[in-house]
């Protein structure tokens, strides 16, 4: 075979190669950040749609590589979730009014990438005549609910975090048995979001707790009952 006839068989073979090559990967999409309602204040600018309901308008920025996106509203008094899907940066939804919610939006990419997801938000949304609002609901860290706890010297850390959009957070009462949650174990003065207090437990025990937040008005709001096993 003639040299020039080698060099055109091979160059062929280079081309098929190519052609056949594998497509690049789907890129992931990028995470939104959230632009409305503002975090930690009173939602002021809803639409009411009655005396109990009101129309928000969540708004978020764009993401690279985002086909969708999933809207995510949780009642922080009920700790019930609701999804909303949108093909823009701005989704319209009726909430009860007066009631504390946490959102968050997921970027939704192509099929072979996995969604990214942004940070929550917390907001009220205002009802008429309420000058002075509750805490939002103690978030509780650690220990985690279910989780077992390494007992120290006869001792465990809970900790927590707390906010309130008129700032006048108070104190924390710490309520933790061996049954429900319900028994006062020590209150704390509020200092700072995040709280971190050591508490006496026994091991080989499964624990309840529970924070209770209380502003300067007397205004409560309950964290929900976690429970955790000692060893």
């Amino acid at each position: 075979m003639k040299k020039g006839t080698i060099l055109f068989v091979f160059s062929i073979v280079g081309l098929f190669v190519q052609c056949g090559g594998s497509e690049p990967a789907p890129l992931p999409p990028g995470t939104v950040t959230l632009v409305a309602p503002a975090n930690n204040e009173p939602c002021l600018d809803g639409t009411a749609i009655s005396n109990s309901q009101s129309s928000v308008d969540f708004q978020w920025t764009v993401a690279s590589n985002a086909q969708n996106y999933n809207l995510l509203i949780t009642n922080l008094e009920n700790n019930q979730t609701q999804t909303f899907q949108s093909n823009t940066i701005n989704k319209s939804v009726t909430l009860g009014i007066g009631i504390p919610y946490r959102w968050l939006v997921k970027a939704i990419g192509a099929p072979e990438t996995l969604p990214s997801e942004s940070q929550s938000w917390k907001f009220y949304l205002a009802s008429e005549g309420v000058v002075n609002y509750a805490p939002f609901p103690p978030e509780l860290l650690t220990p985690e609910s279910g989780s077992t706890a390494t007992v120290v010297d006869g001792v465990i850390q809970l900790s927590w975090e707390a906010s309130d959009v008129d700032n006048d957070l108070d104190h924390f009462e710490v309520r933790m048995d061996t049954d429900n949650g319900s028994t006062l174990v020590t209150e704390l003065n509020y200092q700072a979001t995040t709280t971190n207090t050591e508490v006496s437990v026994q091991q080989n025990q499964t624990y309840y707790w529970e924070i209770v937040a209380v502003d300067s008005n007397g205004n409560t709001s309950k964290s929900g009952v976690y429970s955790f096993r000692t060893q």
